[in-house]
């Protein structure tokens, strides 16, 4: 890191004075065009060819001191004599002169620059300079001064990139003050300009085409964009700020020259880069997770916003900035299309097969799946859709959340449409659970689903973003699915036993009982044995449900009568009951028309 020494001293500026008293005598200007005649024409350009190739800011830098202080004099001596209105052969020859100066100044800024190309690279500048951001040229410092400098804590490469700045600075305020400005800054625009294009093309930004990108495979799409997301902040907060630090440095003096080559050297350069997110919003031919792309792509412009506004500061540069608002913009009303594209999506699947057993149906779980990646962008997403709402949003029911905090925070806009989307989808798997002839089994199905649809919001970012409400509900309603499936399934069964177990039943009584329950418990084994419960809490709690219900009074039953009927007729014992509920909802294929042929169960009891 570059530390740049700053004097105390006076620093050579265009407002300085030149050494002439307000009013010269005519010797005292004879005198100031004799000297600055010495000294300019010893390193006129067309002297000699040594003189051409010798640098005038050269190590020890004395010279260059002599040099502006004897332009900056002869400048003072021009303005006496335009104002008095004499001696014009005098003026001539100090024009002249001037000329003849301005030309070894603007030969010296241009080897300034293009010997110091790495130590004033924009990326070193951006962090090198002091706090209060100077470098200063003194005319005073002495050879004790410099050898100061160097002795302090900063770098020899340090030392020289400050001096270099600080000789660039000098050389353009005395051009300026001297009426050659424009010929000093095209000079500098042309040069830096050409350091910000190979700082932009070597962090991979090329000026793309929409042609180009449509034809780009989903790999290097993502590649192009993924690259992207890092060079822009290192565009933004390196390349650009660092060339603006050192553009306001090199032109101090005057802020209309600083703010034009500040525009001409980046606008270009940073149009181009803050164009591609546009581009990448126009793109039709995108793959599936490009809604993903297009949030990281807006929540990196927003986030560099508050750079973009403090960096691209003046009028001038108002372009860079209303075309980054333009790609967020369009990505942010690229994103509201294929929110409000993929809500339509869901209510137009009109897939008609029954998924086997009444296990996750496959939209529940693509849905799922895309929300649960979206809540990650909950912030972005909530940026977005508190200034591009969908108009699906207009329609949402306040009563599907028990907390309205949710619906009326404004920073909750993502919240009610992720919701919003998770509602879609029950409605859509409600209708899903109609293709079902079986009542169970689609009671069973949205228990599954609904089961599904809650964890996984609760193994994701929308467990903060919908609330402990809106999952208590949910919960509320599998318990009800729930009870509805085991009504409807097992009734029969639970029927088939009486209500109280009595020795005063009759032995045809009895057998009847036993004839009913076979009956009616294989009727349901043989049907339910192929129906799934993916989810290992639910399916535990359906099970200990029914055999709550139903081992304990066919225990008592069997107890009592089992020993007054031969094998025939008492082919389950407790026992194997437990066993063969413990078989459900695991989606076993089975062949056998009747599976209860033996009354032994080869597996342990798990429930009774």
């Amino acid at each position: 890191m570059v530390f740049f020494h700053t004097s105390s001293n006076t620093s050579l500026s265009p407002t300085s004075t030149s050494s002439l008293p307000t009013s010269p005598t005519s010797s005292m200007v004879e005198q100031t065009i004799q000297n600055a005649e010495s000294i300019i024409k010893k390193w006129d350009l067309n002297s000699s060819s040594l003189i051409t190739i010798t640098p005038l800011f050269h190590p020890n830098r004395k010279e260059a001191k002599e040099y502006l202080k004897c332009v900056m004099d002869l400048r003072g001596t021009m303005h006496f004599l335009v104002s008095q209105n004499s001696a014009p052969h005098k003026l001539v020859i100090a024009q002249t002169l001037m000329q003849i100066a301005m030309k070894r100044l603007e030969k010296e800024f241009y080897q300034i620059l293009s010997s110091n190309r790495e130590r004033l690279d924009p990326e070193s500048v951006s962090t090198s300079l002091s706090s209060d951001g100077s470098a200063s040229f003194d005319v005073e410092e002495d050879e004790a001064d410099q050898q100061k400098i160097a002795g302090e804590s900063i770098s020899e490469v340090e030392r020289v990139s400050a001096l270099a700045m600080a000789d660039l600075k000098a050389i353009a305020e005395c051009m300026s003050s001297s009426g050659y400005g424009k010929e000093c800054a095209h000079i500098y625009k042309l040069f830096r300009k050409s350091i910000v294009d190979r700082g932009l093309y070597l962090l991979g930004i090329e000026k793309f085409k929409s042609s180009r990108i449509n034809k780009m495979d989903r790999e290097y799409l993502h590649l192009t964009i993924k690259n992207w997301l890092n060079a822009v902040k290192i565009a933004l907060k390196s390349l650009f700020n660092g060339e603006k630090i050192l553009c306001d440095h090199v032109f101090s003096a005057s802020q209309t020259i600083r703010d034009a080559c500040f525009a001409e050297i980046t606008t270009e350069g940073a149009k181009n880069l803050f164009k591609f997110p546009e581009l990448i919003a126009k793109n039709k031919n995108s793959p599936p997770d490009r809604i993903f792309r297009l949030l990281e792509l807006h929540g990196a412009i927003s986030e560099l916003r508050p750079d973009i506004e403090s960096i691209f500061n003046v009028e001038l540069t108002s372009a860079i900035k209303l075309q980054a608002l333009s790609s967020l913009q369009k990505v942010g009303g690229s994103v509201k299309t294929l929110l409000t594209n993929f809500g339509s999506s869901i209510r137009k699947d009109s897939s008609k097969t029954p998924v086997p057993g009444g296990g996750i149906h496959p939209l529940a779980q693509s849905t799922m799946s895309y929300l649960s990646s979206l809540s990650d962008y909950d912030r972005i997403l909530t940026d977005i859709i508190s200034i591009h709402p969908p108009i699906d949003n207009a329609l949402f029911p306040e009563s599907y959340f028990n907390d309205h905090t949710v619906i009326e925070a404004p920073k909750q806009a993502a919240s009610v449409h992720l919701a919003w989307l998770i509602l879609i989808l029950l409605c859509k798997i409600d209708s899903k659970a109609q293709l079902y002839k079986d009542l169970s089994l689609s009671y069973l199905f949205l228990a599954n689903n609904l089961q599904f649809i809650i964890n996984q919001v609760q193994t994701s970012t929308l467990k903060h973003l919908l609330g402990h409400q809106w999952l208590s509900r949910l919960t509320q309603k599998i318990k009800q699915y729930a009870l509805s499936y085991e009504s409807v399934a097992w009734n029969r069964v639970f029927e088939s036993l009486p209500e109280r177990t009595t020795s005063e039943l009759s032995y045809e009584a009895v057998k009847d009982c036993f004839k009913r329950f076979n009956a009616a418990f294989e009727q349901v084994y043989v049907k339910q044995i192929s129906w799934i419960v993916p989810d290992g809490k639910l399916r535990d709690e359906l099970k200990v449900s029914i055999a709550g219900k139903l081992v304990p009074v066919y225990r008592e039953f069997y107890e009592t009568f089992s020993t007054k009927l031969n094998a025939d007729f008492v082919r389950i014992s407790p026992d194997d009951l437990g066993n063969y509920l413990s078989d459900l909802f695991h989606g076993t294929r089975i062949s056998s028309s009747s599976l209860l042929q033996s009354s032994s169960h080869s597996k342990g009891c798990l429930l009774r």
